[in-house]
């Protein structure tokens, strides 16, 4: 794009690129305006994004949750850290979930709504500084126990 837009001259491809692009946002904002399910699946996605960013300043690590180096592999680590993090999060509240689940007086009482309602994109139960004891293992019912060392 760059090539195009050289000496302040705007090349007609260029040109011809911008209107296509407005004229798929007109397209776009027309259908959305006009389409409830649309709007609805938009907003439900928003909502998981923002959920997500939540508890991000929640479970990230050091100075309130920004990157704190302006070294690219450094930055690239810090994220991948954080994805780490989410999907640690994501499994234990799933096995969290499941032992609920298991339970046959939840399992009675909750409704087709209610477990619609269901997610793993919660946080509520972490607070402060984890520190973590690989020797020994999470009470979760509804995780696979891990093979003995001697037999790995």
């Amino acid at each position: 794009m760059r090539r195009f837009t050289k000496a302040n001259a705007v090349h007609p491809a260029y040109q011809a690129m911008a209107e296509v692009g407005r004229a798929q946002r007109t397209i776009f904002l027309a259908r959305f305006l006009r389409d409830r399910d649309l709007q609805r699946e938009i907003n439900e996605g928003l909502n998981v994004v923002e959920s997500w960013n939540r508890a991000n300043a929640v479970i990230f690590f050091g100075k309130g949750g920004d990157i704190a180096t302006n070294r690219r592999d450094e930055q690239e680590l810090s994220v991948l850290c954080l994805r780490i993090l989410q999907a640690a999060l994501v499994y234990v509240n799933t096995l969290m979930v499941q032992d609920v689940l298991a339970d046959q007086t939840w399992t009675d009482r909750l409704t087709a709504e209610d477990r619609r309602g269901l997610t793993p994109l919660f946080w509520a139960h972490v607070y402060g500084e984890v520190r973590l004891d690989m020797g020994r293992r999470l009470p979760l019912h509804g995780a696979v126990p891990a093979a003995p060392p001697e037999a790995r």
